[in-house]
């Protein structure tokens, strides 16, 4: 039988799909975010293992052959050899390397498709692989191969994502107070990135393929609410007017194929009751047939969005700033975990601060070129007080627990806050640029072409940091900033939006 629900306002849709996008986009990056915990369990710390162990025998007086672990012991083939670094740097390669290619085509295809069935179909298969990843522990899986294809097929689904929600709700929202509420929503990365340390956190010393299984599952679920209450234009809400244009008192008729047709609830005249069977019964609906206007502007090429006024350099901006950003996304727990000597779960969980301090920042960048108009400045500030900020945390964070938990809140806001105001609020003011010419079906293609650019750096990112920090931490910092100073210089240099 049909479910129905009275017709909402527009202020009610356009909450749905504030509320609804961001908790699908949450769902993506839950999913990310348990490779960067699992990390320092692949690969352990096995000297310490085996000075417990030895402590342990010793007092029990009885030989121990845990006292006897090597690497090869304590640690998760193939990751438990000396250059462990540039084997877990190879898995975030694997997949960001995929996403970023698999970027650039998304936003065409999702121009030329239905968003909703696009969605979900990407978030179901993003799901199936996250599980297989963590099922390599459950049936003790120790080739390489399989993990690199694992990421590598996920990278490629996970980029129906962004331009998706993107496209949604820069369709819903106009330019007025963008900053601030792309500001505001964009926090689901952030609150993604903390709810995945945090799951996977709690399953990782134990039995850490659960850290991939339960947000796989989550992100299946999402994708079946996706499937089922995604509106994704405003065009799509049902009308308010009956086939003779009168008001009527609607009730709405909702199928999962997110079609919706009128019940009016109209006097029953004479006429009406001819109509209406005397039994009771329902009379299906027949589905309102909506013709495409002729006039209805074609998606943009490739090279078109290519050419609308900074497109280049923001994609270039955010190339560079998105290198800082996935870097401290999957390395920033190992780091802890090496230079504060703390569990796995214990860095995660410290990890999470930076993500705290990433949803201020990003609010804030919102809010501040609201005010100013300007948001290539915006981003020139953060990203000026950035670079410097990032030296001060690989200092600070050798003096304890105290200047680290301030240092990371600083560096979040700070490093996400121009990486979420080009993706979200300048990705959509470009996608309607008034070169465009009112034509709205180039947002998705350009914020595409822009996170691809950002995806091209956020692969960079790890792999660099992998084979850096053989030579030292300190490399990898050096590096962060040189990047965070070339995103300053490559950024627009006047507000062309």
């Amino acid at each position: 039988s049909a479910l129905c629900f009275p017709v909402c306002s527009p202020c009610r849709y356009r909450a749905l799909t504030f509320i609804l996008t961001f908790l699908l986009y949450t769902s993506f990056h839950l999913s990310r975010k348990p490779i960067s915990i699992v990390k320092s369990e692949l690969h352990k710390n096995c000297s310490a293992v085996s000075e417990a162990a030895i402590i342990a025998s010793s007092s029990s007086q009885q030989p121990s052959l845990s006292s006897l672990h090597t690497d090869v012991d304590c640690s998760w083939k193939p990751f438990d050899k000396s250059n462990y670094k540039q084997l877990l740097g190879a898995m975030d390669y694997s997949f960001l390397c995929a996403y970023a290619i698999g970027m650039y085509l998304s936003g065409i295809i999702g121009e030329r498709l239905p968003i909703r069935l696009y969605l979900t179909v990407g978030m179901l298969a993003s799901g199936v692989f996250t599980c297989l990843f963590g099922l390599g522990y459950i049936y003790n899986i120790h080739n390489l191969s399989f993990y690199i294809f694992v990421q590598v097929a996920n990278g490629l689904v996970q980029t129906t994502g962004w331009p998706s929600v993107v496209t949604c709700i820069g369709n819903w929202f106009g330019k007025g107070r963008r900053g601030l509420i792309m500001g505001l929503w964009n926090s689901h990365t952030s609150v993604g990135n903390i709810l995945g340390s945090l799951i996977a956190g709690y399953w990782v010393s134990s039995n850490w393929g659960m850290s991939f299984i339960v947000p796989g599952l989550i992100i299946i679920i999402m994708g079946v609410v996706c499937f089922l209450f995604l509106i994704e234009l405003q065009s799509k809400v049902p009308s308010m007017l009956t086939p003779r244009g009168r008001l009527c008192s609607p009730a709405v008729w909702w199928s999962g194929y997110g079609y919706r047709s009128l019940l009016c609830s109209l006097p029953q005249s004479y006429d009406t009751e001819l109509l209406l069977p005397r039994d009771s019964e329902r009379i299906p609906m027949q589905p309102v047939v909506v013709v495409k206007s002729e006039s209805e502007p074609s998606a943009i090429s490739f090279m078109g969005a290519l050419r609308i006024p900074g497109v280049v350099e923001f994609s270039l901006c955010l190339l560079f700033a998105k290198l800082v950003s996935y870097t401290f996304l999957f390395w920033l727990p190992l780091y802890i975990t090496k230079a504060a000597h703390l569990d796995a779960k214990k860095a995660g969980d410290l990890s999470t601060l930076f993500d705290v301090g990433g949803i201020v920042g990003g609010i804030l960048a919102g809010v501040i070129s609201d005010k100013l108009g300007k948001r290539a400045t915006t981003c020139a500030v953060m990203l000026l007080l950035a670079a410097p900020t990032l030296y001060g945390f690989s200092m600070i964070s050798q003096f304890g627990l105290g200047p680290t938990i301030g240092m990371l809140l600083v560096c979040g806001g700070l490093v996400n806050g121009p990486y979420a105001l080009i993706t979200t609020a300048v990705s959509a003011d470009l996608g309607t640029h008034k070169s465009l010419k009112g034509n709205a079906r180039a947002l998705s293609t350009v914020t595409a072409i822009i996170d691809g650019t950002g995806s091209v750096g956020a692969a960079l990112g790890p792999l660099l940091a992998g084979l850096l920090s053989a030579g030292g931490w300190d490399q990898v910092f050096y590096m962060l900033m040189t990047a965070d100073f070339l995103a300053l210089l490559v950024r627009p240099l006047t507000s062309i939006i």
